[in-house]
Formats: structure tokens, sequence, C-alpha cells
């Protein structure tokens, strides 16, 4: 089995398109999103403090996580609903705001906020939910220019013992789109967005022949999409091109280890263009699902870069 799943990264790295975007061409809006450190500090520092963890099998604390989110929606001035579902008897909820034209194409920008096991979860996935809210924030004062509408969702589940079923919060959610024909422009997933090292061989990846194209050194950003038709995730990158955070991208099918290790694969199912935005997760961070996964292992500067370049995403899409 290992040689096989070899033979199936060696094609894929041969069928693979390596693209490293600079500035978007043509009239584009990069204003200053404020995007603010501290706030970020402020909801990792809150979620990894939740005791006990905030896994599926601690619903309180999933709740106490759930109920921050929907708070600070509220205090960015956006209309959070739930969205429910059972799972082995338990309901856990789904946090989902949107701003923009109500009745327009929608762009989806989702992160999870559970943990695995009894970790803090920093980088998993507290700095992603930290980046949606600053997101939301400057959307919501944006609001006015956009042509489409903006989804914003904060997932239950995507952790193991869920991971790759349909109990995933992001597959309710994407599924209930699906199911209501509701017109998707794309997805933007969130995943470990927090973790950046300048030390030399800290970066590897799914295949050795990647090394050939790819930096050694894990200081850059990934967005990482399959073989869709589009251009959605070109127009991402190209935009997160312009801040000062060195962006890289991986078009690659689903069988290439760790490409549909979140939840835009669920998007991917029903046949919508999805992106998952990343430091790259294990293949990068040794704290990966461990109790080191702390918050001052985290990059707050970057990641305000990263943010920022998905606030001009958005705000460029076309």
């Amino acid at each position: 089995m290992k040689n096989v799943i070899q033979q199936k990264n060696a094609i894929a790295v041969i069928i693979f398109i390596l693209l490293t975007y600079g500035c978007a061409n043509g009239h584009v809006s990069y204003p200053d999103p404020d995007i603010r450190i501290e706030s970020m500090e402020n909801t990792v520092r809150y979620l990894t403090e939740i005791n006990p963890s905030r896994s599926y099998d601690h619903l309180d604390s999933m709740t106490r996580s759930a109920n921050y989110i929907s708070q600070k929606f509220e205090e960015y001035g956006l209309k959070p609903k739930e969205q429910e579902f059972v799972v082995l008897g338990k309901t856990y909820v789904n946090i989902l705001a949107s701003v923009g034209p109500l009745e327009r194409s929608r762009l989806i920008v989702g992160a999870h906020y559970d943990v695995c096991d009894n970790q803090p979860g920093a980088d998993d996935n507290a700095s992603a939910i930290a980046g949606l809210l600053e997101i939301a924030r400057f959307v919501k004062k944006h609001e006015s220019e956009l042509p489409y509408r903006v989804d914003f969702v904060a997932y239950a589940l995507e952790e193991p013992p869920f991971f790759g079923t349909m109990h995933m919060g992001s597959y309710v959610h994407a599924e209930f789109l699906h199911k209501n024909n509701v017109n998707v422009k794309g997805m933007i997933c969130l995943e470990m967005i927090g973790f950046f090292t300048d030390k030399d061989d800290s970066q590897s990846y799914p295949s050795a022949i990647l090394r050939l194209f790819y930096p050694s050194k894990g200081n850059f950003i990934g967005v990482v999409s399959n073989f869709g038709r589009s251009s959605f995730a070109a127009q991402i990158a190209k935009h997160m091109g312009a801040t000062s955070v060195g962006v890289r991208t991986l078009k690659a099918p689903s069988f290439v280890t760790g490409v549909d290790f979140s939840d835009h694969r669920n998007y991917w199912k029903f046949g919508y263009d999805a992106v998952m935005i990343t430091d790259t997760a294990f293949y990068r961070n040794l704290n990966y699902h461990q109790e080191t996964d702390i918050m001052n292992t985290l990059d707050f500067v970057k990641m305000q870069e990263v943010i920022k370049g998905i606030c001009w995403s958005i705000l460029n899409m076309i």
C-alpha cells in the first residue's frame, strides 16, 4: 500500500500545477484592512484556555466556543445564526453570519473551531477562527462595495473521529447549499494559518519531488486547490501575493496526502470551487494535535498579512 501511495503522489507531481502569484493586474482595491493583532491574540487566548478542551466529547466547551464566535459576530455588526445538527444523540452547531446582498451568489469563508482530543489547538484551529472574525469585521465595513454575498461559517466537528464523514459540520453546511440549489461563487477554508519559521529544512511535503519546487523553510502561506476549471484559486493567490507574506500554491488531486485535510473537501464533494489557506499543518508544525500547540508558537504579524490578503481577495473577486 505504501508503494501505491508513493506512486500516486509521483503521478500527482507530474500533473500538478505550480504557481507563485504576484499582485493582480487591472483595477484593484487594496485599502488598509486594519487587521488587529490584539483582537486575534484575544481570540486565540480565549479558545486555547477553555478547559476541558473544545473537542466533540466536551459539549459545554464546544458551546462556549460557539457562543464566543457569535458574540464577536454581533459585536462587528453581523447577525449570527446557528445551524444545528445531531450526532450520536448530541446537538452541535455551525455558526453562520452573512454580509452583502442576500439574493446574490455566495462566497463562503469558513474555519472549524473544535480540536482533536485534549489539547489547546492554538494553530489548529484557533488561529483560523481569529482570522475569520477579523475578515468578517473588515468585510462588514466594506459591505456596500460587495457585488455578492459573503457567508462566514464556523464549523463544529472537523476533527477525528468525525473527519471524513457526513457528520462534519462543513459537510452539513455544504449539503444544505447543494440541496437548496444555492449559487456558490466559491469557498475559502482557513486551516492552521499561524505557524511560520525561518529554520532551514523546516518544511516537508507529501512527496520529496516537491522539494525541487517549493521552499525548504516554512515561512510561507499555502493556497491549495483541486483541478477546478475556474480562476477562483488564481484570483485569491494573486491578491494574497500583494502582501508581504510569501504565497505558494498547489493545485493537485485529492489523493495527494494532505490536500483535502480540512473542511474544503466537503465543498469539493458537492461540486463547488474551494481552496484551503494553510501553513501546511503537520508538514511544518510539529505541534500538530499535541499539547504543545500553544499560543506563543504563533506568528501574529504574519497572520495579519495572511488575513489582509484574504480581505483584499474578497473585495476584488470577480
